[in-house]
């Protein structure tokens, strides 16, 4: 088999690395490496900003409803490409199609949304805000932002989260791509120059923490977005935030799901098995931790166990499989080693899907559903994030007391209740500490329009790239006050003075 060498598209232009390190990309359903990334050097990382830069005086100065144009079209060439795309991304990640699929539909979203750009920078203004004085509120882009993407959405994040609304409001892009998961974002970067996107607005590379690390203190960059984990956001923000960059660091979750005694069993086990295991659990918005009602708990966890006997376990690209292969063997390994943590700390393991293989398949990074019971608040499996297909149950004696449980954990992404109760519903969503809050809705993710808006250690930032927050995010405002007079000296001598602060 044939091993692709990629190429990182600077410019508008796909051009050979001059590197001599090349990362493997493997399809993990099989174990192959099935392309080679580079790990661009300093200079070619260098090269992609000039490019932004050189690209953002024309790109700001064009109008945003032709701006938006390119984004219609390239929406258009989504949408063409499909099927195409989703079998790239289920290759290079181990994503289920319609998991992939998903991934995709998310690019579409966010770009609808940024195709309302012209009536969403529409500013303000007053006029006579003191006699003969008006003042009108502008909202302009900043120039060269950097996005920082995992590896877990190679769609969604770089090329929905990150793209569209950057530039729409006029701003340019450097995307650093997940090494292990670049080949849909270069292909969608193909799409974007089919659509006509002018060279420089949009440059995607590859590379090591060592180079990104330059784009943190880069005094052309204006802003950085990064999704990862807790430690490393942590250092980007504060680095490039002492460098006067706009920041938005979305990191680690561990969210937890309340179950009380009156939520209905099957639906609810449901909720959580797609919530906990779907992306094989590689989702900063899975479900990890079931907090139970001791009343119910039994009842609940043999629901789940009834209901997993039907999932297939498969590669990613076959339409019927409902859990894939983890991204490496690396992240497969780790997640096992996380299970053998649960075991040490004396959890109940229920369910251990660490002996899975697939028929035909037997090399692929695979690991089965994984059920931890009777996890308590002092066993770190049950605190950190895992980011695999491996649940904790923890028991409370009643709401006040899984509530105070949930609410203790440093991660506060997301939060979930099953109840019939509009009380209880209404009481954990104004008490929780999670920014996205479901109600009998396992994976609380609001559309595009709302924020992606974690709390705590899971977010570091003022505003979030999504929703109004990214409009916000991607531009500044600027206010301008007018004043103009009449060349009749009698007029003139009405015309008020500015008495305003400063």
């Amino acid at each position: 088999m044939s091993i692709e060498r990629l190429k990182p598209f600077i410019n508008g232009a796909f051009t050979e690395s001059k590197t001599a390190k090349y990362m493997p990309v493997y399809d993990p359903s099989t174990g192959e490496v099935i392309a080679e990334t580079p790990c661009c050097t300093a200079d070619e990382v260098a090269v992609a900003v000039a490019a932004a830069k050189t690209a953002f005086p024309s790109w700001s100065e064009t109008p945003c409803a032709k701006r938006v144009e390119v984004l219609y079209r390239f929406r258009e060439l989504l949408m063409r490409d499909l099927d195409e795309l989703t079998h790239v991304l289920c290759r290079e990640h181990g994503k289920t199609w319609d998991e992939a699929r998903g991934d995709l539909l998310k690019v579409k979203e966010p770009v609808e949304i940024a195709l309302g750009a012209p009536s969403l920078m529409m500013g303000e203004s007053l006029m006579n805000v003191t006699p003969g004085f008006d003042t009108t509120l502008y909202r302009e882009p900043l120039g060269v932002f950097v996005g920082i993407a995992p590896f877990n959405f190679p769609a969604m994040i770089p090329m929905g989260w990150m793209m569209p609304m950057c530039i729409a409001t006029g701003n340019t892009l450097v995307l650093k791509s997940a090494s292990m998961t670049p080949m849909t974002s270069l292909r969608l970067a193909a799409l974007l120059k089919e659509a006509g996107l002018p060279d420089g607005v949009v440059n995607i590379v590859t590379c090591s923490r060592n180079e990104a690390e330059l784009l943190l203190s880069h005094p052309d960059v204006a802003g950085i977005t990064f999704v990862g984990s807790t430690s490393v956001g942590l250092h980007i923000y504060a680095t490039a935030a002492a460098n006067g960059k706009r920041v938005s660091c979305l990191c680690e979750a561990k969210n937890h799901a309340l179950v009380l005694e009156d939520a209905p069993i099957e639906r609810t086990a449901a909720g959580i098995l797609n919530s906990a295991f779907g992306c094989a659990g590689e989702r900063c918005m899975a479900l990890p931790v079931v907090v139970a009602q001791e009343s119910i708990a039994d009842a609940l966890v043999a629901e789940m166990l009834r209901q997993i006997k039907t999932k297939k376990i498969g590669p990613a690209y076959d339409k019927t499989t409902e859990l894939g292969p983890l991204v490496t063997a690396e992240q497969r390994n780790n997640v096992l080693s996380w299970i053998e943590t649960g075991i040490r700390e004396g959890a109940e393991l229920v369910l251990d899907g660490r002996n899975t293989v697939v028929d035909g398949y037997e090399n692929g990074f695979y690991l089965g559903h994984t059920i931890f019971d009777h996890v308590t608040q002092d066993m770190q499996i049950g605190a950190s994030e895992i980011f695999g297909p491996v649940l904790c149950i923890k028991r409370v004696k009643d709401f006040e007391e899984g509530l105070a449980l949930m609410n203790e954990n440093e991660f506060a992404n997301g939060s979930v209740i099953f109840t019939q109760s509009g009380y209880y519903a209404r009481e954990f969503a104004k008490r929780t500490h999670g920014g996205m809050v479901g109600v009998n809705v396992g994976i609380p993710v609001p559309a595009g329009m709302f924020p992606f808006s974690g709390h705590k250690r899971s977010f570091f930032g003022d505003l979030h790239v999504l929703g109004k927050d990214g409009l916000r995010f991607y531009t500044e405002s600027k206010t301008v006050t007018t004043r103009w007079f009449d060349e009749d000296e009698r007029k003139r001598s009405h015309v008020g003075t500015w008495d305003g602060a400063m």
